[in-house]
């Protein structure tokens, strides 16, 4: 079992930035791909951006490139998605997922892909 918990949510002014933090405990930090997902009301859970075991590789959604950053640090059993220039259509749930992978398995986009799922945490940006 993997346990997530997401903090760094907020509300933010069009323009600013957040950075979301996604702590695990209860399994090897490193064995894990995590994927960052957002939800707004009467949408479905979206893929956001993604990152591999060690770190080396990521992916985004086309609407967040150049924005936002995804990282970890195994170190720390720690995720984080750096969000800059957030925009109102940023508001949302955002949620971390976490699935063993292979380090050279491709960053999984779809949410049923993810077995473990953190609480989510609220961004909400205002014009």
């Amino acid at each position: 079992q993997v346990q997530l918990v997401e903090s760094g949510g907020g509300l933010v002014r069009a323009g600013g930035s957040l950075r979301l933090s996604c702590a695990a405990s209860g399994r090897t930090f490193s064995t894990l791909h995590i994927g960052w997902f957002r939800q707004a009301p009467g949408t479905e859970r979206a893929f956001v951006a993604g990152i591999n075991r060690s770190g080396g590789n990521t992916d985004y959604a086309d609407s967040v490139k150049g924005r936002f950053i995804v990282s970890r640090d195994n170190a720390k059993s720690t995720a984080y998605l750096e969000m800059d220039s957030l925009k109102p259509e940023d508001t949302a749930a955002y949620y971390c997922a976490a699935v063993p992978r292979l380090n050279m398995a491709a960053i999984n986009m779809r949410p049923s892909d993810y077995h473990y799922w953190g609480q989510g945490t609220q961004v909400t940006v205002s014009s």
